[in-house]
C-alpha cells in the first residue's frame, strides 16, 4: 500500500480525465473521462491536478454522449467552471486494482525503454494512442518518432518492473 503522504505526488498519479468546459451558468462542468466506463471517474475521488496540489470532489449530474456533466465542490458560476477547461484530472495510483498479466495501464507504459530482440535501444514510449483500431505506442528515438502497434506480436515482452519493452521488428516484415 502506498504511503498516504505520497498519495498525490506526481509519480503516483494516473490521468483519468480532463475538464472540457462549463455547462450552464451554475458552475457545472463538462468532463471528458478516460476511464473504460466514463462514470467510473467518480470512483477515484478526490481527483487532483497534475501537480497534486489542487483537489476536486465532483458529483456527476448527467452522462452525455461525449462527456459527463458534473458539479464540482466550490464552483458556483460559469466563469469558475470555464477557467478549468483543459485541466487534466488525476487519481491516486493506489485506488486502481492490479492488472492481469497481459494488461497495462497506459501510465505504466509511458517512459518504458523500447529495445529490439537483440537488445539494441530504439527509444522511449512517449504516449499511448488509440484511433479506434487498437493501441499504438508512440516511441521517441534519437531524432525520430515512430508509432508501433501495441499487439502481442509486435511487442511480445513488457516488463514494467525492469522498465523495458521488446519490439519484434521481424514480425513487421512478413
Amino acid at each position: 500500500m502506498l504511503d498516504q503522504t505520497k498519495e498525490h505526488e506526481p509519480s503516483n498519479l494516473v490521468c483519468v480525465g480532463a475538464f472540457a468546459g462549463a455547462h450552464g451558468v451554475h458552475g457545472q462542468v463538462r468532463i471528458k473521462s478516460f476511464c473504460s466506463s466514463p462514470k467510473d471517474i467518480a470512483l477515484y475521488q478526490p481527483l487532483v491536478d497534475e501537480s497534486g496540489t489542487q483537489h476536486f470532489k465532483l458529483q456527476i449530474t448527467a452522462i452525455q454522449k461525449s462527456h459527463l456533466v458534473a458539479q464540482v465542490d466550490g464552483l458556483k458560476n460559469r466563469d469558475q467552471a470555464q477557467n478549468l477547461k483543459g485541466l487534466r484530472l488525476f487519481a491516486s495510483r493506489q485506488k486502481f486494482s492490479e492488472t492481469a498479466a497481459d494488461e497495462f495501464y497506459h501510465a505504466d507504459l509511458i517512459g518504458l525503454t523500447i529495445v529490439d530482440k537483440a537488445g539494441d535501444l530504439l527509444g522511449t514510449i512517449k504516449a499511448v494512442l488509440n484511433f479506434g483500431a487498437g493501441d499504438i505506442l508512440e516511441v521517441a528515438g534519437t531524432g525520430t518518432t515512430q508509432q508501433i502497434p501495441f499487439t502481442k506480436e509486435m511487442v511480445p515482452i513488457v516488463d514494467i518492473k525492469k522498465g523495458v519493452a521488446v519490439v519484434n521488428w521481424a514480425s513487421s516484415e512478413n
